[in-house]
């Protein structure tokens, strides 16, 4: 049995999907299963991560678990508590969902949000793998709205360029984390096969959808507005504007080669995750 937190988020609800492709059994641990659209023969249970019953009744008689912790300074402690409880009730290997430069001072707050739980994982025993993949790909799914009325898109981090990654790319690393033993032990920073900026991604989608794709970029205020409005603590708000600063001034232009290391193939672009998505944007 192979439990998955998260289930219905961004990385998550694509791990579930590509387990029960596979015939694997999986249990998909959210707040609210009766609202979650999961494949057939996948287990919904309900599960939140300040009630530690429900956590134990989820983790009982799983062998492996998909870790997403939660993310931003008001943590406290509860990715830890998560690890910890896992591996009390039994389960042998863990996959953990970190981020990009996870323990790198140069990111500031950001970077140190999913350090105790690294920390924990490797501290316990051998069979972990924690990812750490770059900006998702799929984040400019929240341009299609704007798009549909003609407007520009939001373009938070100027010029900056970061190795954009396929959330299919990084679910499917966990899968293989999640179901062989090749992956124990490593650490794989996720990223697509080149940096690239905002701009440069408007100019593939315009190119994909055959229309112009125009950028805007919103005031700091402008964003801290709409980070509060979020519903994310004020030190929450200050963490992610500092990371959106940082890779305003390309601090994060890392790219690796680990997709192909760890699934033996090169990382989808860009441009294919925009070829496999355009129907989202009104592309034919």
């Amino acid at each position: 049995m192979i439990l998955v937190t998260g289930a219905t988020g961004t990385i998550g609800s694509e791990v579930v999907r590509q387990l029960a492709a596979r015939g694997e059994k999986v249990r998909a641990l959210t707040r609210a299963p009766e609202r979650a659209v999961l494949p057939g023969g996948v287990e919904a249970v309900r599960g939140d991560f300040l009630d530690q019953p429900s956590l134990e009744a989820a983790l009982a008689g799983v062998d492996a678990a998909f870790l997403v912790g939660v993310l931003g300074p008001e943590d406290g402690g509860r990715d830890v508590r998560l690890i910890e409880l896992a591996r009390a009730t039994g389960v042998r290997r863990l996959v953990k969902l970190s981020a990009i430069g996870t323990g790198e001072p140069r990111f500031g707050p950001f970077g140190t949000w999913h350090l105790p739980g690294e920390q924990a994982l490797r501290a316990g025993g051998p069979e972990w793998t924690i990812l750490r993949p770059s900006s998702f790909a799929s984040n400019t799914l929240g341009w299609a709205h704007a798009l549909a009325a003609g407007e520009p898109v939001p373009n938070m981090t100027g010029d900056g360029r970061q190795g954009v990654v396929d959330p299919r790319d990084v679910a499917e690393v966990a899968v293989a984390a999640l179901t062989g033993t090749r992956h124990a032990g490593r650490t794989y920073t996720l990223t697509g096969p080149e940096a690239i900026s905002v701009p440069d991604q408007a100019a593939v989608l315009a190119e994909v959808l055959g229309r112009p794709v125009r950028t805007v970029t919103p005031s700091r205020d402008r964003l801290r507005e709409q980070l509060s409005a979020s519903g994310l603590s004020e030190q929450a708000v200050e963490g992610v504007l500092g990371g959106l600063e940082i890779a305003r001034g390309d601090g994060n232009t890392t790219v690796t080669d680990d997709v192909r290391e760890a699934l033996g193939r090169p990382a989808r672009s860009y441009r294919q995750w925009a070829e496999d998505h355009k129907g989202v944007f009104g592309g034919a």
